[in-house]
């Protein structure tokens, strides 16, 4: 009953919660921003792997076709912890986030499958940024300011079945709404009005993905494990208007004329994203594996896309590596037995093409590297536990007028697990 009573209040909460900066990125200033993990506390421990990996006590966001194992009740919950350090050639800033990561519920649906449905980010904004012109004397002749907020949300439905024993695949709908504010800010010295442009965009689409999973045994101690997830084609939509208009700087800002206001439409195309992964392992005892996402170049078009003459997208690809390990999951002598211990890396080729210079000639691609581990903290003497995970990495490089961003992120979930339908025993 108290589990139930946490999943009320925790829907309520995260109608705040999912309205918050989650985002401290200079790079989240481009398209609808940084795409966020899919992916649980449990999975972003362990580098972000999991697409062939099945738990029955467990959620999996990587792959539908996990739902399929499912044999409890679970409800997940989560919070995250950003802290990043900017720095470019000429200085270094810090800024932090807060904010509720995901809220899902997945149930098992007879003995051969399972669903999940859920809410998580699906990408943010969140930067602050101010440019300054200099004269010999090294006096500010013109400042300008950066400022995006906002971001898209996730709303998903997946479903998994196992057709034949040891194989299962899986179906995930997703809806994708959101709105995002981006604003420059411009004043030049001893002008008494500043200008500024400012678009507003509403973000909304459908997309579909769907999955597999293999698994065999090697011999009595040892699986091997086979799974793949397909992000199928989609295509997001971007509405909103440009303003551009004077303003009185003051202790409010006081708009003055307007220059230009009109609406305007963009989209957001995504090709085919496949994301492939192995991994061997022993059922609550430890599990090592790798997972391969890759994916042609993401397409912007018109509207307030065409702004961005200083970014181009690449080919996406990413490797992570990872695992677990539970020295003895069911002990009844030692808590720290039952303790699970994560740990992972990734490489990362995010795609994206920054020319700092704007001149369309000198793209450098955008990448990231990361370190994480965790731990699975079990709650009470049944399958419940708290997550909590840690990730140190890179991002971006300060040559050629770009921005490295030093990351450390830090995790917490809850997992809980329980047999909310039971058939009725008559004795």
């Amino acid at each position: 009953m108290i589990k139930k009573i946490i999943v009320v209040i925790t829907l309520f909460v995260s109608i705040v919660g999912f309205s918050q900066k989650n985002n401290t990125s200079a790079y989240s200033f481009f398209g609808i921003g940084d795409k966020n993990n899919s992916s649980t506390v449990e999975q972003l421990s362990m580098g972000g792997i999991g697409v062939s990996l099945n738990e029955s006590y467990h959620l999996n966001f990587l792959n539908p076709a996990a739902n399929a194992s499912l044999r409890f009740t679970t409800y997940t919950m989560a919070i995250e912890n950003l802290n990043n350090k900017a720095k470019d050639s000429n200085g270094e800033q810090s800024a932090s986030a807060t904010y509720l990561s995901y809220l899902a519920l997945g149930f098992p649906i007879g003995e051969k499958g399972g669903m999940t449905i859920g809410l998580l980010p699906n990408s943010s904004v969140g930067y602050s940024l101010v440019s300054n012109e200099y004269d010999a004397a090294n006096n500010i002749t013109e400042a300008t300011q950066y400022i995006g907020e906002g971001g898209t949300n996730k709303v998903f439905v997946s479903i998994g079945y196992k057709p034949f024993k040891n194989f299962s695949v899986g179906l995930q709908g997703n809806y994708i709404f959101g709105k995002i504010e981006n604003s420059i800010l411009n004043q030049v010295k001893d002008a008494s009005l500043a200008t500024k442009y400012q678009t507003v965009s509403n973000i909304k689409g459908l997309t579909l993905n769907g999955g597999f999973q293999y698994k065999a045994k090697i011999n009595s101690k040892t699986d091997f494990l086979f799974g793949g997830n397909f992000d199928f084609n989609n295509e997001i939509e971007a509405t909103g208007t440009e303003h551009l208009y004077s303003v009185s700087l003051g202790t409010f800002e006081s708009p003055r004329d307007t220059i230009l206001s009109t609406e305007s439409t963009g989209f957001l195309k995504s090709p085919l994203k496949t994301t492939l992964g192995i991994g061997l392992g022993r059922e609550n005892k430890w599990y090592a594996g790798v997972d391969y996402s890759f994916q042609n170049a993401l397409e912007l078009e018109g509207g307030v896309f065409n702004n961005y003459s200083k970014i181009d997208y690449d080919k996406y690809s990413k490797i992570a590596l990872g695992g677990f390990y539970t020295p003895k999951f069911n002990s009844i002598t030692s808590y720290w037995d039952r303790v699970t211990y994560r740990a992972g890396v990734k490489f990362e080729n995010t795609g994206l093409l920054v020319d700092a210079s704007g001149n369309n000639t000198d793209f450098t691609a955008i990448d990231d590297f990361g370190i994480s581990f965790g731990v699975g903290l079990p709650m009470s003497k049944q399958l419940s536990n708290l997550n909590i995970g840690f990730e140190i990495g890179k991002r971006g490089q300060t040559a050629k007028g770009l921005v490295q961003e030093n990351y450390v992120n830090f995790r917490l979930g809850l997992s809980l697990n329980d047999k909310w339908f039971k058939k009725l025993e008559i004795f």
